[in-house]
């Protein structure tokens, strides 16, 4: 897409006799027919039609209203009959040029329109449903006092027998000058009616002043200055030129578990504050976001705002506003918070940035680290990824000079790394052990439990039984919408399926033969209740996506656990990271092999990163911690490689198994996506898609095209689903070829009934 020309967000929209054109992202165009639009300004709205304000606007043949957004004010337009904009939603711009600009590159990088890049960028309240907003600024009723305290006084004195309530109302305010109405009403026991009759009779005065919905600061135990290790110190006076140094960098900051590497972080944030610049500080879990958010209000006070899914609609949009205001330096949040409206960036911190949910599953199907590198890009600042495991992609770039690579090898606390146990759950089968835990982790988690220590337990699935099996006939519990089988749930007694949410009862029997049923392997629900029955008296927290629903929830159960309310901590992957408890001694991978065998070409980073960051979780205080990691395959390699904490043995492997592939970083991948509700359908519109993309790559050095191929889940919610790859060199020029083939395509009448989209870099 051509970028248009953007005037300055607060600049008047037209300055000319003529009539003004807004250029607009609107919210009803689809990727095939994406294009900035042209609609009249009317006279009455041209001193507030500026870049960044949104709008509704008539479109398409019937003219329906839809939200769009001015991308920028032109004097003239090449189309001769145009629409009017019907109104304005915005009385000043909630984006701005750089905003704007970012949008039109994600367009471009990501595949997907304009408008869906601006709407990632603004909080989900901002936006209008049926015509209305959903969320509106929060405001309290003020009242001050509008006469001078004395005389205040010595009219309640008077008022005391006839009004007693508004007597009381004016000896308080007398002191307190300016208070919230309700306050008022809370101190002196006295009807808001009161105060309201104060008012009219002016001895007070009314206003209603906007607050801050803010999400509660949870505390952290306060350590006094941060004190760096001699290896830190090595680190943050290498990184510290690069931030200093005005013009864009990125770093990779390798540093094992319980390394301190957030010491790091802060240490580099206190001196971007001192510079007069801002930070961001990106975490993959929401799980995470209490941690830090503690870590960081400790240091920098009510300067920092925290921006994640989690936070109540309002929470999320008034923090936006705290932002936008200046009030704000320093943002910690999950993925999303890379589009914090900071000014000024000086610096923005990757968490874990191998973690897959940096990367966004719907459009638009951005990866943070490449918004976050465009942002310190524009900005001249610095980009700092920090990970045990960093991505292969990653340490490809800084082995090959595109990053700056800065290594940590010890742990902060000067402890050893966890020594692990793999134990061969075959032997335990032959040992007579039927059940999720091995003789070794359950006397692992026994020895805790007398020596008051904490253990922290790894599930790769949530539910009670990944699969429920007839043992008479095979019979297999699969969604009716999704080529999945389904999870048993026994907190609910239902099947359910994890991609599509279908769910039914579970029957007692059966339901072809009658026979009985069988659970093969276990979730999440099925080890709580494990561990219960073997240790009764022990206090165990399960978190997985159903436990953690709550707003706060995960906060509550993380807290509890941190003050010593519970014993072990048992959960998928959102225990596996970033959390840092002095107490646990003890970490459990339970079934290192569902990770093994995916068909994903990521499946051993994955388990690797993943085996690794369970491992770490334990020894972080000053006692000694230990691993105990449950396999049916103790000899593979990825098992070996994360046992012994070998990175770099493992990144070596891996490379050379990607070169092999051809997939990255050795080369791109673009996905190219087609579902519908017809297999054949499906099938013969990949098809011709691919005869469509090779027509166009005919002849183009290094570009090749895999499948059709159903997906890793061929059919979800009813929607069979098949891929095209393409191996090639993500430039521009394959980002304009690969995005043209797309739009002849849904003119094509082979592409009825289908929808196609494309990712770059897939993640599944």
């Amino acid at each position: 897409m051509t970028e248009p020309a953007l005037n300055a967000p607060n600049a008047p929209a037209y300055q000319g006799g003529g009539r003004a054109i807004a250029r607009m992202a609107v919210s009803a165009a689809t990727f095939a027919i994406d294009k900035p639009y042209d609609y009249v300004i009317p006279a009455e709205l041209r001193d507030k039609a500026v870049p960044g304000i949104r709008a509704i606007v008539p479109f398409g043949r019937g003219n329906k209203k839809k939200e769009a957004v001015i991308l920028s004010v032109e004097p003239s337009s090449e189309y001769a009959n145009l629409k009017e904009i019907n109104e304005l939603l915005d009385d000043t711009p909630v984006l701005d040029e750089e905003t704007i600009k970012l949008a039109l590159w994600m367009s471009d990088r990501f595949f997907c329109t304009v408008f869906e890049a601006l709407r990632a960028m603004l909080p989900a309240g901002m936006w209008f449903k049926d015509g209305v907003q959903r969320q509106r600024d929060k405001t309290v009723a003020i009242a001050s006092l509008g006469i001078d305290p004395e005389e205040a006084k010595i009219i309640a004195s008077q008022r005391r027998k006839r009004a007693p309530q508004q007597a009381a109302v004016l000896e308080f305010m007398a002191d307190a000058g300016s208070m919230p109405v309700k306050d008022i009403v809370y101190h002196t026991g006295a009807p808001a009616g009161s105060v309201t009759a104060l008012a009219r009779l002016g001895a007070l005065t009314l206003e209603e002043r906007e607050v801050y919905r803010r999400p509660p600061a949870p505390r952290a135990e306060d350590k006094g200055p941060i004190t760096l290790n001699d290896e830190q110190i090595a680190a943050y006076s290498s990184i510290l030129p690069m931030l200093r140094g005005g013009a864009p960098a990125a770093a990779l900051l390798h540093g094992v578990t319980g390394s301190g590497k957030t010491m790091v972080y802060i240490k580099l944030i206190e001196e971007t504050l001192s510079m007069g610049k801002t930070a961001i500080v990106l975490v993959p879990e929401i799980a995470l976001t209490p941690q830090m958010v503690a870590v960081f209000t400790q240091h920098f006070g009510d300067s920092v705002a925290v921006l994640h899914s989690a936070l109540g609609t309002g929470e999320r949009y008034d923090e936006w506003k705290r932002i936008r205001t200046g009030a704000v330096r320093v943002v910690v949040g999950t993925r999303s918070a890379v589009f914090a409206p900071l000014e000024n960036i000086g610096l923005i911190v990757l968490d874990e940035e191998q973690e897959h949910t940096y990367k966004s599953e719907s459009s638009p199907r951005y990866h943070a680290r490449e918004v976050a590198k465009y942002r310190v890009t524009r900005a001249g600042a610095l980009l700092l990824m920090s990970s045990a495991t960093p991505s292969v992609e990653s340490m490809h770039n800084a082995r090959i000079g595109k990053y700056s690579l800065f290594s940590i090898a010890n742990r902060y606390n000067e402890m050893e790394l966890p020594p692990v146990i793999i134990t061969d759950m075959k032997e335990e089968l032959k040992d007579g052990n039927a059940g999720i835990l091995s003789y070794t982790l359950r006397a692992e988690i026994e020895s805790n439990l007398l020596a008051g220590e904490q253990s922290i337990l790894f599930v790769n699935r949530r539910g009670t039984s990944p699969l429920v099996t007839c043992g008479h006939c095979g019979y297999v519990f699969r969604c009716e919408r999704c080529s999945v089988p389904m999870t048993y749930h026994s907190a609910n007694g239902r099947m359910l399926c994890h991609y599509c949410g279908y769910s039914l009862p579970l029957p007692p029997a059966c339901p072809d033969c009658d026979s009985s049923l069988r659970f093969v392997g276990a979730g999440t629900q099925k080890v709580e209740a494990e561990l219960l029955e073997i240790f009764p008296d022990a206090s165990v927290i399960r978190m997985d996506a159903d436990s953690v629903s709550r707003l706060n929830s995960h906060e509550k159960l993380l807290s509890k656990f941190r003050e010593g309310g519970a014993q072990i901590l048992l959960g998928t992957q959102m225990v596996t990271k970033g959390l840092d408890f002095e107490n646990v001694t003890l970490a459990g991978v339970l079934s290192a092999d569902s990770m093994l065998y995916m068909s994903d070409y990521r499946a051993y980073e994955k388990a690797f990163s993943l085996i690794t960051q369970v491992i770490g979780r334990s020894g972080r205080g000053g006692k000694q911690g230990r691993a105990v990691i449950q396999t049916f395959n103790p000899r593979h390699e990825i098992v070996l490689l994360a046992s012994r904490q070998d990175y770099d043995g493992f990144y070596e492997r891996e490379l050379a198994l990607r070169e092999t592939l051809g997939s990255p970083p050795v080369r791109d991948l673009i996905s190219l996506a087609v579902s519908g509700l017809n297999e054949m359908a499906v099938i013969s519109a990949c098809s011709a898609l691919k005869e469509m993309l090779l027509g166009y790559f005919r002849g183009a050095r290094g570009v090749k095209i895999l499948g059709p191929a159903p997906a890793y889940v061929a059919k979800v919610n009813n929607r069979f689903r098949y891929r095209l790859l393409i191996s090639c060199d993500n430039n521009k020029k394959v980002r304009q070829t690969v995005a043209h083939v797309m739009r002849l395509f849904t003119g094509d009448i082979r592409s009825r009934g289908v929808t196609v989209f494309a990712d770059t870099d897939p993640y599944d």
